[in-house]
């Protein structure tokens, strides 16, 4: 990733990090950040940044706090059941790996241990989600009525994760969220803190969109399931 001399540049993965592999070094970026209970671990922040920045970097700490990495941006007692949570997801990752991203490996040259295995982990999850991400758009493409907002090319799919925001029909989508629960299909719906987004879309006074979202734990069968369901729901209201 090229990029200006004095210009930062500044990723916010926490919506990809569940979803595929992140190298910071061949990214060439300034700062990442993320969270873990968006990859299923603590409510624990998380931030990369170029060491030479963040020594420069101005911390909003208590007086006694160090000046040093990483301690300066660590004020206080650190949260240690947070970190022990967030500890327990990698080891998943890296289980993934280990139990189904063998077939990747010969891809990943240059690492090597738990990184290795945290590349084949994430690699596979990205695969299969890639799997799942165009049968779902398969599935909402198919439903008379439904709007799908975002990109939906089939070809594109390696630009996106497998989360889609539709609306159907006229109905409101809390209450198609509602009949989806019914049967047993979970969802959520509204704005999902992306005001700005259902505001440009001319959507937020009308309830937002329905969003729906394939994970790795997700199967092609309960992809067919949401089809069923939302042609049941289009057809009867």
């Amino acid at each position: 990733m090229a990029h200006d001399a004095g210009t930062l540049v500044y990723i916010d993965a926490v919506q990809y990090a569940p979803h595929g592999p992140i190298d910071v070094q061949k990214l060439g970026c300034d700062f990442l950040i993320s969270s873990a209970y968006k990859f299923f671990g603590t409510h624990s922040g998380i931030l990369y940044g170029k060491r030479d920045l963040l020594e420069k970097l101005f911390a909003y700490k208590v007086r006694p706090a160090t000046n040093q990495l990483p301690g300066k941006f660590e004020t206080g007692t650190q949260n240690h059941e947070g970190i022990a949570g967030v500890l327990g997801t990698i080891e998943y990752f890296e289980w993934v790996g280990k139990e189904f991203g063998s077939e990747f490996a010969a891809g990943l040259s240059g690492y090597q241990g738990r990184r290795l295995e945290l590349k084949k982990g994430m690699t596979a999850i990205h695969n299969y989600e890639l799997e799942l991400g165009r049968a779902l758009l398969s599935v909402l493409n198919s439903i008379p009525g439904l709007r799908l907002y975002g990109l939906n090319d089939e070809n594109r799919m390696q630009d996106r994760v497998a989360t889609f925001s539709f609306r159907l029909k006229d109905m409101n989508p809390r209450l198609v969220a509602e009949k989806l629960a019914n049967e047993g299909i979970y969802v959520w719906d509204g704005n999902y803190y992306a005001l700005n987004v259902s505001e440009r879309l001319g959507v937020e006074e009308n309830g937002g969109m329905v969003r729906v979202g394939g994970a790795h734990y997700n199967t092609l069968e309960e992809v067919s399931r949401l089809k069923d369901a939302l042609i049941k729901i289009a057809q009867n209201g």
